[in-house]
């Protein structure tokens, strides 16, 4: 069984490539500053267009383009004050049914209730974060929360400090359509604090007109908790990097690679892992297809000083969308796949997920979803949801 996962999600990946082939962070509130339509940069929300994403990059303005009435003209040209805060709130709210491993109809309403803010500081810099009010009944508090500084010195280097998550520039979770998270990137073994979630740390990224992406990033390998008595985050002294490169091969294709060197802990009782991944997106005007393959070795995840387990960890997903209309499609389906095959018996995981989705209107979306388990820490089962996503 462990083995048989590995080829049902190449098998998986490599159909759905052919399929697509043969056939070839932004909020409201930006869209009220600037008074453009949410598709500018989405469709649908929260997945974003090739121009979102380059709007994101530019620092959350467009580029060339001065923000109208942006700053208060306070008489020193030195000074850039925000004309006022820009707010957004997103709300997602859910039914669900598990027919195994609860078996019961749950109103998870609401799911989610998240205060989001970002934009333009001064010039080339930028900030963006946003504070959970409610995630699944609790206060979650801040996750994203991090300073952009674009462009630095006339380098073609953006530089990120704050809190973000790992993953973000391979794919980012927070912006995914289903219910169905990417579970290889919350993936840790034994007492493991590492995965490619939320962390705190510095990333640099560059772009080039060859169509290549450079990210650095250097990050604590703590993830987002308290600070100790000592008002350190970090939980020991080591810091952990990932490098990623990415390469576009014409407009329809991206190939990517990401490595991950890491270690925690202190002393004998250290953990030190790797990660190597590699990804990529083909799009058309209707589809598009994105999947993912990490590797993980840790040599002490359960942090003992005599007793050493090594745990080898792999896994991915594949994740195909389709619009009929392309960017006007009021309506949408996604399948998803998700395979995690660890010495950790624990951690197996093998789902497929449908989702279908309509736009009741440009930021309001009902879903339904339905996914599959076929390996799991509660066996095989099947759950469902209906929801509706809104920001505004």
């Amino acid at each position: 069984m462990r083995y048989k996962g590995k080829w049902i999600f190449l098998g998986f990946s490599l159909a759905l490539f052919f399929i697509v082939v043969g056939e070839a962070m932004a909020i409201p509130a930006f869209a009220r500053r600037y008074s453009f339509s949410c598709k500018t940069c989405h469709a649908p929300f929260p997945r974003l267009k090739d121009y979102g994403t380059e709007f994101m990059d530019n620092g959350y303005k467009v580029k060339d383009k001065e923000t109208p009435r942006y700053f208060i003209d306070s008489g020193d040209s030195f000074l850039s004050l925000l004309r006022e805060i820009p707010i957004a709130l997103r709300v997602n709210t859910f039914v669900t049914y598990n027919n195994s491993a609860t078996k019961k109809l749950d109103f998870s309403t609401p799911y989610l209730i998240k205060l989001l803010s970002g934009g333009e500081i001064s010039k080339h810099i930028s900030y963006y974060l946003y504070f959970f009010f409610s995630e699944r009944g609790e206060v979650a508090g801040l996750e994203d929360a991090f300073l952009m500084f674009d462009n630095i010195f006339n380098s073609g280097f953006d530089f990120f400090i704050g809190q973000f998550q790992v993953s973000d520039p391979l794919f980012k979770r927070e912006i995914r359509l289903t219910l169905e998270d990417y579970l290889i990137y919350k993936t840790k073994p034994g007492k493991s604090k590492i995965d490619l979630t939320y962390d705190r740390g510095i990333m640099m990224a560059k772009g080039f007109s060859s169509g290549t992406d450079l990210v650095l990033e250097v990050v604590n390998g703590s993830g987002i908790g308290e600070a100790n008595i000592f008002r350190n985050y970090d939980s020991d002294k080591y810091k952990n990097l990932l490098f990623r490169l990415s390469q576009d091969l014409g407009t329809q294709f991206r190939l990517g690679a990401v490595t991950y060197l890491g270690k925690e802990g202190e002393g004998e009782s250290a953990n030190s892992l790797w990660m190597l991944g590699f990804d990529g997106t083909v799009t058309r005007p209707l589809l598009e297809l994105n999947f993912q393959f990490i590797l993980r070795h840790d040599s002490n995840p359960y942090l003992l000083p005599y007793e050493k387990k090594q745990v080898r960890t792999k896994g991915g997903f594949a994740e195909l969308i389709y619009l009929p209309r392309g960017d006007e499609s009021r309506w949408y389906g996604t399948g998803l796949f998700n395979w995690v095959d660890s010495e950790q018996n624990d951690l197996d995981y093998l789902t497929l997920t449908i989702h279908g989705g309509r736009l009741l209107s440009r930021n309001v979306r009902l879903t339904a979803e339905a996914t599959y388990l076929f390996r799991s820490l509660y066996g095989r089962h099947l759950k469902f949801s209906l929801g509706l996503v809104t920001a505004y």
